[in-house]
């Protein structure tokens, strides 16, 4: 089964009773395949971008895809254009459906949660509801906040009832998407988290990341959910740590053993942030060089999200190469923005792999990036003072 215009294929999706296929490209095609006979049944075509998002709605009579321009579209299962508009400004990256309907209402009509994420830092929640009598409707719902950078990857759990998401900025959240609330934000990933995965009838959900690795959480059912408030969220980048904070945040890291001498020593936020290799040996007395060099290394990384917030530059403004504010944002074949001049020496001294996947670039070509520039313009200069 080939492209028809040749197009690199991005993203393919089967139907919920595994009767048809689709398949998006960089070009903005997409393709209804026939699963049973692998012939091609319908083709279309999204107006700008790749397409790098796709979801079918769990009674399979329409799906969703999403562009790198960030824009929403929905076909029916004849291949016909319902929706299209912009959902996320600086690109679409992944959108799911919960497969357990929020309400039945008459003539069976059924409405469905969709979560769509994007470039922008957002989740954002639409409700969407089709029947061949009543036609279709896509309404927006709410925008889920708590990342402070690009969101790569959102998924569903098997029952509706909680939404995971991954993001640039290294960590994992769980949402009660009945309350909005987040259940959990998790870091111990080191480097951007750009998948997650509930399991279909089990507490688990696994989420994969940058640094090489897949992590397999589980719920401790009974341990109850709580959620956090903004200030909560906002603490935990912050020097205002207590004792206890520090105390989390090294369990989280794994490094509970530690948890005694950092009480002893009465390392607070501000003392944590400040510690050195000099230190950890000869005033907290961590013997294992080991030992040391990692707990260095997430302090390290908590020192960059401390500084990131703190600059307050949007992090989908930073050459995800060089980290700076970009000038000439260029689109690269991945889907992702650089900066021009960055980009160019990446290719010419890496041998034309993606500097986000690791994976051979389909094409050299860069393509300038507008809207992303527009929006650095106008935020610099709203902040130029």
């Amino acid at each position: 089964m080939e492209q028809p215009t040749g197009s690199p294929v991005r993203v393919c999706r089967f139907s919920p009773d595994s009767t048809c296929l689709v398949s998006g490209a960089a070009d903005g095609t997409v393709v209804l395949w026939n699963a049973q006979t692998y012939k091609l049944y319908r083709c279309g075509s999204v107006k700008d971008g790749s397409l790098v998002a796709c979801a079918f709605s769990p009674n399979g009579n329409l799906f969703v895809t999403g562009s790198s321009c960030g824009d929403l579209t929905v076909w029916d299962d004849k291949m016909r254009c319902l929706h299209s508009e912009k959902a996320h400004d600086l690109g679409i990256t992944c959108c799911d459906f919960s497969s357990q309907p929020v309400a039945d209402g008459e003539q069976g009509l059924q409405f469905f949660r969709l979560a769509s994420c994007g470039q922008d830092c957002q989740i954002k929640i639409w409700v969407v509801s089709f029947t061949h009598i009543l036609g279709f409707e896509l309404k927006y719902k709410s925008t889920l906040n708590g990342h402070c950078a690009p969101v790569l990857a959102c998924a569903f759990s098997h029952n509706g009832q909680m939404l995971v998401s991954g993001s640039v900025d290294k960590s994992v959240i769980v949402y009660d998407t009945n309350t909005e609330n987040i259940l959990h934000t998790l870091t111990q990933h080191t480097r951007y988290v750009t998948s997650c995965a509930f399991a279909p009838n089990t507490l688990l959900f696994a989420t994969g990341s940058m640094d090489k690795t897949v992590n397999i959480w589980q719920f401790d059912l009974e341990t109850p959910c709580q959620a956090r408030s903004t200030e909560d969220q906002a603490k935990q980048f912050t020097e205002d740590w207590s004792e206890d904070d520090v105390s989390m945040w090294l369990c989280a890291q794994g490094l509970s053993d530690l948890v005694g001498i950092f009480k002893m020593n009465n390392i607070d936020g501000r003392e944590l942030l400040n510690l050195t290799k000099e230190s950890l040996a000869d005033d907290l007395k961590i013997e294992s060089l080991g030992l040391r060099s990692k707990v260095l290394r997430k302090i390290e990384e908590l020192r960059t999200k401390v500084k990131t917030l703190s600059s307050g530059i949007p992090d989908e403004f930073l050459c995800p190469i060089t980290r700076e504010i970009m000038k000439d944002p260029v689109i690269a074949s991945d889907g992702y923005s650089y900066e021009k001049e960055a980009m160019e020496n990446w290719i010419s001294k890496k041998k034309r792999t993606s500097p986000m996947t690791n994976l051979i670039l389909p094409s050299m070509v860069l393509t300038p990036n507008r809207t992303l520039k527009m929006a650095i313009s106008r935020w610099l200069e709203t902040h130029q003072k």
